[in-house]
């Protein structure tokens, strides 16, 4: 395991995370229904009709539309979403072959017409010579992108880890030329996300990078975090896993469950919240990468070594990399891109 710049104590990096991460950071079938019924005998009851047990809806691709020879847009028919969901792809230059894909995640602000890492995270430059199908989320604001138990009416029907484990990725293979061998790359919301995924589906991702998130949903203090990033966006966080008392929160809790990682190659990576060479004009987020991004990326460092002390407990190997200097903000995850590159990429079988 790869150390950088841990000399703080944990224990006062767990008081920052009390006192700031409340804040916000800025395939198959779902229905499975069986066949109509048919008893045999005239004397039993009526079979039911296809109404009343319709076929298993399976999603599909609906369209896809070209941005670039190697970007593409491509929007699925989603039976757990229950709408049209948007993905953007980005392509290998040699597509002469099956290759692997990672799934990358975004932040809080997730925006419906753009991924942040390709907006801010130079993803597109980044990947133009790797040799990995890379699929971006659409939208998903404010959401973790899991399965919220109910509605919710205004962030709306979120089914997202059915669809990003189950829906999207037999269709991205068989449209991509995918080898079915998957990695997840997030952050912030989309870090603790993806370690979500990754845990309750053991063996289905090869990998995860997780930049700069907090992975305690089910903690006093964790729990308070997502309420206040779902609550940012006016979402009622009682519809993504119920109340307080709610064993769903505890379910997607990955310090409790660190165990279903084993077997999974981890690259974990947060700043300390001291500004940096990137906290000037040249950062989207300059206005605020000081005032909120050096606090709330204060929070991201202790999480990230609470649970990295963990997993060395375990003796589950991952990459670490922490750094004093770094605030939450998207010049310092773009720089995070080359460093967790080599994990996902051993994983996958990439040269």
């Amino acid at each position: 395991m790869r150390r950088r710049s841990t000399r703080r104590r944990l224990t006062g990096a767990l008081v920052c995370v009390a006192l700031v991460t409340g804040a916000a950071m800025g395939v198959a079938s779902t229905a499975l229904a069986g066949p109509p019924v048919n008893t045999g005998s005239s004397d039993g009851p009526e079979p039911k009709s296809p109404v009343d047990n319709p076929r298993p809806v399976v999603a599909s691709i609906d369209h896809i539309q070209k941005i670039t020879d190697r970007r593409v847009r491509v929007f699925v028919r989603s039976p757990a979403m229950g709408r049209t969901v948007p993905v953007e792809v980005l392509l290998p230059k040699d597509r002469g072959h099956p290759r692997p894909t990672l799934y990358m995640l975004d932040g809080r602000s997730a925006g419906n017409e753009v991924n942040n890492w390709t907006k801010y995270g130079k993803a597109v430059q980044f990947f133009a010579d790797k040799d990995v199908n890379v699929v971006l989320t659409l939208g998903g604001p404010a959401s973790y992108y899991t399965d919220w138990q109910r509605p919710d009416p205004v962030l709306g029907n979120n089914k997202w880890e059915t669809f990003l484990t189950r829906e999207l990725p037999p269709l991205i293979d068989a449209t991509f030329e995918g080898n079915g061998s998957k990695a997840l790359e997030g952050v912030s919301m989309g870090a603790e996300a993806a370690m979500m995924l990754a845990m309750r589906h053991p063996g289905a991702y090869r990998a995860v990078a997780a930049h700069s998130g907090c992975y305690a949903m089910g903690s006093d203090v964790g729990q308070a975090q997502a309420r206040a990033i779902v609550s940012t966006y006016n979402g009622n966080p009682d519809n993504m896993f119920g109340d307080q008392n709610n064993p769903a929160w505890l379910s997607h809790d990955v310090m409790m469950h660190a165990d279903q990682l084993r077997g999974t190659a981890l690259f974990l990576s947060a700043g300390g919240g001291i500004p940096g060479p990137f906290d000037g004009p040249g950062n989207p987020d300059a206005r605020t990468s000081v005032i909120f991004g050096s606090p709330l990326e204060m929070g991201a460092y202790a999480c990230t070594l609470a649970l990295a002390n963990k997993l060395e407990r375990m003796q589950i190997p991952l990459t670490l990399d922490l750094h004093d200097v770094g605030t939450h903000s998207w010049p310092y995850w773009s720089a995070e891109l080359p460093k967790a590159w080599p994990t996902l990429a051993r994983a996958l079988d990439i040269s």
